[in-house]
């Protein structure tokens, strides 16, 4: 009796510490709600595409939708993978945002040469690299992306992304693809799409 009244006790003290960690983090969430989408419970675990090639990944893909993210408010999105000399991958993000052309160049890798698919990024040498799964692609005319974030197993940070090689994509690739994350149990009903009109000069 006096050993389960221990373990009970221990068992309502790990609740409140949860609850308390709780209290303090969503506060520091909350001005990033409306650009991130966060959501309660550990990251999903969806498949990645099998037999993933990173020599046909490489190369120029377009932003068609996304989860909001507050670091891809602006319009004609691009992004371009170039393999360096020491087998990492340049990524250089581009944007018009606000009239001016906006640039970030980061550095992505294969963390683990069984799963290729599963890629990390970093923009910044002081920054940890986050996940970059490729979900799906065809590699000439598709590609789903996500990326997700724990934070300390209660919630998660979702990003996802439907990438072509075309500025604009069929209604009904677009819809295949939302069906493709569904069935990751990833939620994308707050996909939005990215404005790729007026971008035909260089960027």
């Amino acid at each position: 009796m006096h050993l389960e009244l221990m373990t009970l006790t221990a068992e309502t003290a790990a609740l409140d510490r949860m609850k308390a960690v709780t209290v303090l983090l969503v506060p520091l969430l909350l001005p990033l709600v409306s650009a991130q989408t966060v959501r309660w419970g550990p990251c999903p675990t969806p498949m990645v595409q099998p037999n993933f090639e990173l020599n046909k990944y490489l190369g120029k893909w377009y932003e068609i939708e996304k989860l909001p993210a507050s670091f891809g408010k602006g319009k004609c999105i691009e992004v371009n993978y170039v393999l360096r000399p020491d087998y990492t991958v340049q990524v250089v993000n581009v944007q018009t945002y606000k009239g001016k052309i906006r640039k970030a160049e980061g550095t992505a890798i294969i963390q683990d040469l069984r799963e290729p698919a599963k890629l990390g990024v970093s923009f910044s040498y002081f920054t940890p690299y986050t996940p970059y799964w490729v979900l799906s692609t065809d590699y000439s005319s598709i590609a789903l992306v996500y990326s997700c974030t724990d934070v300390l197993r209660l919630f998660h940070v979702d990003y996802a992304w439907i990438l072509s090689r075309s500025r604009i994509l069929p209604p009904e690739a677009i819809y295949h693809a939302k069906e493709t994350f569904s069935r990751g149990n990833i939620d994308v009903s707050k996909m939005i799409p990215t404005d790729q009109h007026g971008c035909d000069g260089p960027i």
